[in-house]
C-alpha cells in the first residue's frame, strides 16, 4: 500500500435502540465522541435524517454544536448536510458561527439526497427538486459566502467570511464523484451501504480531480460498517442487529434498533439475499485480528486515504468497545506499514 497513514473517523446516524429515547440516544452519542477522541479518530461526523422516529440526528449543525461543546480536540462535522434541504445562506451562516465558537475543529459536508422521503422533503423546502439539480451551483454559493471576497457583495454571510470550515462532497453514486474532481475538493463515499459503485467513483474522482486552493491531490473517504468484539461469535451476534435494520429499510418496515440475537437459519438467509448482501459488502465483522484482516484488504483495493466507521449496535457498551478495538487494529496497521515503508525505502537505496 502507498500510503503510510490511513486516518480512520466515525459517522453517527444517532439509530434509537428499541426500549430507550431519543434523549438516551443522544447523550450515548456524546460518550461515543468522547471515546473516539481518546481513541484517536480523526473525526466525528452527524448525519441528517428526517421524518424518522427512530433516528435522532435531524438537527444536524445542533448536534455538532452539542458534540464539539462537550469534547476539545476531535474534528466534528456533518455527514452530511443535505445542501437541497437548505438555504446555503443560513447554512454557511451556522457553520461560520461553529467555527468561530470551535476554531479548527468544524468540518462540513455536502450530500445532495433529500434524507428522507419526497413527500417530507417538499415539505422542508418546496423547491427541493430544483435545488437538487441545481446542487453543483448551491456549493458554489457555499463557497462564496465563505470567501473573503465575498465582503464587497450585496448579500453575505458576514460571520462566515474567512472562517476555517473545509469542505467535503459526499456521494452514493459517480454523479458527486465528478463535482469533487471538479472542484477539487474531499470526496466521502457511502460506502456503507451504496456498494456498487464504490470503485468506479474513485476511479473517475482521481482520474479527474483538479487541485485547488484546498487541496493538491485526491482524497477519497470510505464508509465502512464496522462491529468489532472480543470474539467473532459475539460479533457476529451483534451484527444480527444490523441484518435486521437493513430488512426494515428494504422492507419499508422500520422500527427501533433490535437487541441482537442468535445468528439463525432465517437471518443468515436474509443476509444471503443479493440485494441485503450487496449493501452490507463492505461490513467488517469479528475480532480485532479478524477486521484487521478485512480492512487492510480493502485498503489495498481502494486505497481510502481516510475510512469513515458506521458502528450499528443496540448497546452502547457494545459500541464503545467495538470503536476502542477498532482504532487498536488502526493503529497496528498503520505501524506495520510505516514499518513496511521504511524496510523498502532503505532496501532500494542499497
Amino acid at each position: 500500500m502507498s500510503n503510510k497513514h490511513t486516518a480512520y473517523s466515525i459517522l453517527e446516524l444517532a439509530l434509537v435502540p428499541k426500549g430507550s429515547t431519543i434523549k438516551q440516544t443522544l447523550n450515548n452519542s456524546l460518550s461515543l465522541a468522547k471515546t473516539a477522541e481518546e481513541s484517536g479518530y480523526k473525526r466525528y461526523w452527524l448525519a441528517e435524517h428526517h421524518n424518522s422516529e427512530h433516528i435522532g440526528s435531524s438537527a444536524t449543525s445542533l448536534l455538532i454544536g452539542y458534540i464539539a461543546d462537550n469534547t476539545s480536540t476531535i474534528r466534528v462535522g456533518s455527514g452530511g448536510i443535505m445542501l437541497p434541504n437548505h438555504s446555503p445562506l443560513v447554512i454557511a451562516e451556522q457553520f461560520g458561527t461553529l467555527a468561530h465558537l470551535y476554531p479548527g475543529r468544524i468540518d462540513l459536508g455536502l450530500g445532495r439526497a433529500p434524507g428522507t422521503d419526497q413527500l417530507t422533503a417538499q415539505a422542508i423546502r418546496s423547491d427541493f427538486m430544483k435545488a437538487a439539480h441545481s446542487f453543483p451551483q448551491e456549493v458554489e454559493k457555499i463557497q462564496t459566502y465563505f470567501s473573503q471576497e465575498n465582503k464587497t457583495a450585496k448579500v453575505r454571510a458576514t460571520i462566515a467570511e474567512g472562517t476555517d470550515v473545509p469542505l467535503y462532497i459526499l456521494g452514493s453514486s459517480t454523479d458527486s464523484a465528478y463535482l469533487a474532481a471538479a472542484k477539487g475538493l474531499p470526496y466521502a463515499f457511502a460506502s456503507h451501504f451504496a456498494t456498487t459503485h464504490l470503485a468506479n467513483a474513485i476511479r473517475i474522482y482521481r482520474d479527474q480531480f483538479t487541485p485547488s486552493d484546498v487541496l493538491e491531490k485526491p482524497y477519497v473517504m470510505a464508509g465502512i460498517n464496522v462491529i468489532v468484539a472480543d470474539t467473532d461469535e459475539e460479533a457476529e451476534r451483534m451484527f444480527t442487529t444490523l441484518i435486521r435494520m437493513f430488512v426494515g429499510v428494504l422492507t419499508g418496515k422500520t422500527d427501533g434498533l433490535q437487541p441482537p440475537s442468535e445468528m439463525t437459519d432465517e437471518l443468515v438467509e436474509l443476509f444471503n439475499h443479493p440485494a441485503l448482501n450487496q449493501m452490507l459488502k463492505y461490513s467488517f465483522v469479528g475480532n480485532k485480528e479478524t477486521v484487521k484482516k478485512q480492512v487492510t484488504s480493502f485498503l489495498e483495493e481502494t486505497q481510502a486515504d481516510e475510512l469513515i466507521t458506521v458502528s450499528t449496535l443496540h448497546n452502547v457498551y457494545d459500541r464503545i468497545n467495538s470503536v476502542k478495538l477498532f482504532a487498536e487494529l488502526m493503529g497496528e496497521i498503520n505501524s506495520s506499514r510505516v514499518r513496511y515503508d521504511s524496510v523498502a525505502d532503505h532496501q532500494s537505496s542499497h
